[in-house]
């Protein structure tokens, strides 16, 4: 039988409430042992409007609202993880602008592994930066069975990023980057059935979701189309590059799974990332070993690449900042919603290798125009699962969702919730900065300033002006979703 929950004492926090239905179950049946109910009984969605007052939801007892009873909503913050999807794929577009290098005839494993280094320096420096190491390490604690989860994920993450390479090098990166973006295909399945999602969503929105799945999936196939075709070299080199941007999306799609049970266990994406990095190194490492020579040959070419070492590494620190937007847009809308969202990098990918790189200059007039239609088609697709707005049942099922993890793992519903909708407690925010945290940052600028010793400028036809213009955008992008970030969660 539910039991329920007192009401708060003065001053306590709990998660934002949407009328729906109610939930009840033992933590013996893997269901819930609470019920959280509001004084509000009128459904609501949970898109763009003006979030609840936190304080303002009075926790009641199931038997006083009978049929109107409520569950947490953990989309309350959904206006809030669009804005970080759209920051990520402008973030993660740039990112993949070092790995252009490629065309300069350096080893494509040698430039991933250079830019996993720059993720390790910046997924240790970012979070230390903005919460402590302590704050990190009492994250972990509190869930320690997400430890293995960052790890594998890291280590998904790794192998594709090194087919991505791969990719750029066979059919160039305005023709990689919306194939791969595939990915997106794959993390609204696994929602779907490992996480129930779309539980509960309306006809209009399923429509929306399908039918943006069909246009991502029509502007792949489009842009394969135009690779083999318009792609300088064998045709042979275009279909392996093809299957390598392809593979990439399915690791990546895969990669969410992780991501999305850290956030429904209340996780911080700063801890989450942490440990990541882990998982990162040792794939690029173990991968290294089963390469022809060996970690001897990675050794070499890793030696005749220091020129270019510093932009891999910056690369890399790139792909942190717009992961971390991307990992704060999985936890507050989700896989099926975060992740279409984010792959506006396409559009980013596409603009960078157009712009600065010149790409496509050179082939039949027709062809970049189909190009630009083929990811404009694409970013249709991921507007339209974005309009899929997350109605009180859906919401419902993600709460149902947070408690059997609870469940699983040993851990406490209420602090789950609130750390699932953003809510930070007051000691958490106190922690204080360690010697070390400074410690940490100052080795990884050293790093930056070694690598900076024996740095020089690409030889690759690029149009400056172009590239300064898309800076000069990106740090505005980064300053307005980061200050969004902070005074809406203090970045929980």
């Amino acid at each position: 039988m539910a039991r329920s929950i007192d009401p708060p004492n003065k001053g306590e926090v709990y998660p934002p409430l949407l009328s729906s239905r109610s939930w009840e179950a033992s933590r013996s049946s893997d269901k819930i042992d609470r019920c959280l109910v509001s004084a509000s009984s009128r459904p609501e969605k949970a898109g763009f409007a003006a979030e609840p007052n936190l304080s303002s939801h009075p926790v009641i007892k199931p038997e006083a609202v009978a049929s109107k009873q409520s569950t947490p909503a953990p989309y309350a913050r959904y206006g809030l993880g669009t804005v970080c999807a759209f920051a990520a794929g402008a973030w993660l577009g740039a990112a993949e602008a070092p790995a252009r290098l490629v065309a300069a005839g350096y080893s494509p494993f040698a430039i991933s592994f250079c830019m996993v280094l720059g993720v390790f320096l910046a997924r240790w420096t970012l979070p230390v930066m903005v919460k402590g190491t302590t704050s990190v390490m009492r994250d972990l604690r509190q869930r320690p069975h997400l430890i293995l989860w960052a790890v594998l994920a890291g280590a998904l993450w790794a192998v594709a990023n090194t087919l991505t390479i791969s990719a750029i090098r066979d059919v160039g990166l305005s023709i990689a980057f919306p194939l791969w973006n595939t990915n997106s295909l794959i993390g609204i399945f696994w929602g779907w059935l490992l996480f129930h999602e779309l539980d509960g969503a309306s006809a209009r929105d399923w429509t929306r979701v399908l039918g943006g799945a069909s246009a991502i999936v029509a502007g792949s196939v489009l842009l394969s189309i135009l690779s083999v075709h318009a792609a300088a070299g064998p045709r042979g080199i275009a279909v392996r590059g093809i299957a390598a941007a392809l593979a990439a999306g399915l690791l990546w799609g895969t990669m969410y799974v992780p991501y999305r049970k850290a956030y429904l266990s209340g996780s911080n994406p700063l801890s989450f990332v942490t440990i990541f990095t882990f998982g990162e190194v040792g794939a690029m490492l173990f991968l290294g070993t089963l390469l022809p020579g060996g970690l001897h040959a990675l050794g070499g070419q890793l030696h005749a690449l220091r020129p270019s070492v510093l932009w891999l590494l910056l690369g890399g620190f790139c792909w942190v900042i717009g992961d971390l937007f991307q990992q704060y847009a999985t936890k507050y809308a989700g896989i099926s919603r975060a992740i279409p969202l984010s792959n506006t990098n396409q559009l980013w990918g596409f603009v960078w290798g157009v712009l600065v790189f010149g790409e496509l200059s050179h082939v039949p007039g027709s062809v970049p125009w189909l190009a630009l239609a083929a990811s404009a088609l694409m970013i249709a697709g991921a507007i339209l699962i974005a309009g899929a707005t997350v109605s009180a049942a859906e919401s419902a099922a993600c709460v149902r969702a947070v408690g059997r993890e609870c469940a699983r793992y040993n851990m406490d519903l209420d602090q789950t919730l609130r750390a699932q909708s953003g809510v930070e407690s007051d000691s958490a925010a106190r922690e204080p900065r360690r010697w070390w945290d400074f410690a940490i940052m100052a080795a990884a600028v050293g790093v930056f300033i070694w690598f900076a010793r024996f740095a020089r400028v690409p030889h690759l036809a690029m149009r400056i002006p172009f590239a300064i213009a898309l800076i000069v955008i990106l740090l505005a992008i980064l300053a307005a979703c980061g200050w969004l970030l902070w005074k809406r969660t203090r970045f929980a």
